[in-house]
């Protein structure tokens, strides 16, 4: 029997990749609507938060003349993220031959939904198998600048090369059954792709069963290797304890570690966990600015001349440990360079640095709160399995007429399907 695909390892590299960097809606949008525009054959589409604003009409005016012309089109939401498109959004794609699916579609009990966790978090496109997007950027209005003071900071990266061809296979993984997909590789045998540049890449996912910490021992890993500088801009700042403890480590030889986290964020509790892990990163001389232009949404990082990641994956403990993640991880001295350019002006621009709080003012409070803090990381990995777990499923969207939707069963021959992600 054919083993399933499995996302590829922390040890597998994949040469021979190009990388370019997208930043905000102005730059990621146009790209992703010209592709699905240019598409032939097919358009494998994942985000978690779709509107039906004017951004997200535009990818579904993109979406419908694709499935008009012939294109296999499928999209994938999540039911928590993506809750309030209008019936008309779907019925109109559905009946132009899009394969619409909602991940965990959830109920509401007294006008609350009760699907909060374990979410569809991953944002990520594939366009006739050769041409890839990825990153932290959602279809919606708030991602561009014209929507006023909160519109979000954020980015992505176009892709090219053989690591989409990983990015692919995931997303079929993903919503087609077991004998689709062996009916398509029998159709496409191996995948393969040409090369497109000099990045070496990995195309790294979380989920609740094989893959719970990928994504974290990457930046982990990255940690303890630098030796010049390392830089995180992530909008939900709450690691765990190892994580910290990493950066520490290298703030403390003499690595120049810097972390951009959100000044106005979209939710104000947000910035008050990250302050209280201020302290214990300010004295052993991590240097953390905060953005204060509009809510920074982006995930992104660089360490020394060559490593970074871009993707979806926040490091609070919602990412870190209950959702649906992925992120890719380059290795590349020009993208590196091209991303830390662009993070340099977002602090020289944007942001103001967050200064120690002198020693002797409030020392016994400040100690208390370390003490908390510190133990609550320690074990969030652990208290986070403890939380409500159930079966999620993916619902396929139905045309007037047919029979109503039915959920997408888990696969037992492939764990890493996001029916089987919190099992």
């Amino acid at each position: 029997m054919t083993r399933s695909f499995r996302p590829p390892r922390s040890s597998r590299w994949v040469p021979g990749n190009h990388f370019e960097l997208l930043e905000n809606g102005e730059d990621f949008f146009p790209r992703v609507f010209e592709a699905i525009a240019r598409a032939e054959r097919e358009v494998m589409l994942e985000t978690f938060i779709l509107w039906d604003d004017k951004i997200g009409r535009q990818l579904h005016a993109a979406l419908l003349s694709a499935a008009q012309r012939g294109v296999d089109v499928h999209v994938l939401v999540d039911g928590f993220g993506s809750h309030d498109l209008p019936p008309p959004f779907i019925t109109t794609l559905v009946e132009a031959g899009v394969k619409f699916r909602i991940f965990d579609p959830g109920r509401q009990f007294m006008g609350q939904r009760l699907n909060l966790l374990r979410r569809m978090h991953r944002k990520i496109v594939v366009v006739d198998g050769h041409l890839g997007f990825i990153g932290g950027i959602n279809y919606s209005a708030d991602h561009v600048a014209d929507y006023g003071p909160e519109a979000k900071q954020d980015y992505a990266v176009q892709v090219r090369g053989p690591i989409v061809a990983h990015m692919h296979q995931f997303t079929h993984d993903a919503v087609l059954t077991r004998a689709e997909r062996k009916r398509r590789q029998r159709q496409a045998g191996a995948p393969g792709r040409p090369h497109a540049g000099t990045a070496h890449a990995i195309f790294v996912t979380r989920d609740n069963h094989q893959h719970t910490n990928d994504i974290e021992r990457h930046y982990r890993v990255a940690l303890r290797a630098a030796r010049h500088r390392v830089v995180i801009a992530n909008a939900y700042f709450f690691p765990g304890y190892r994580f910290i403890r990493e950066m520490r480590r290298a703030a403390l030889r003499g690595v120049d570690v810097q972390l951009i986290l959100q000044g106005r964020p979209d939710m104000p509790i947000v910035r008050t966990a990250a302050t209280m892990l201020y302290d214990h990163l300010l004295r052993a001389g991590v240097r953390i600015h905060e953005y204060c232009d509009r809510p920074l949404h982006g995930k992104v990082a660089l360490v020394d001349h060559d490593w970074a990641t871009v993707g979806s994956s926040n490091l609070d403990p919602l990412s870190l440990s209950l959702n649906l993640e992925a992120n890719v991880v380059i290795q590349d001295r020009a993208f590196n360079a091209a991303l830390h350019e662009r993070l340099a002006q977002l602090v020289k621009n944007s942001c103001k640095q967050v200064e120690p709080t002198p020693s002797g003012r409030w020392d016994g409070l400040r100690l208390l709160r370390s003490y908390a803090v510190f133990h609550l990381m320690r074990w969030f990995p652990t208290w986070a399995g403890w939380l409500p777990r159930h079966q999620p499923t993916i619902t396929l969207a139905k045309a007037p007429g047919d029979v109503s939707p039915a959920p997408l069963n888990p696969d037992p021959a492939n764990p890493d399907h996001p029916a089987n992600a919190a099992a």
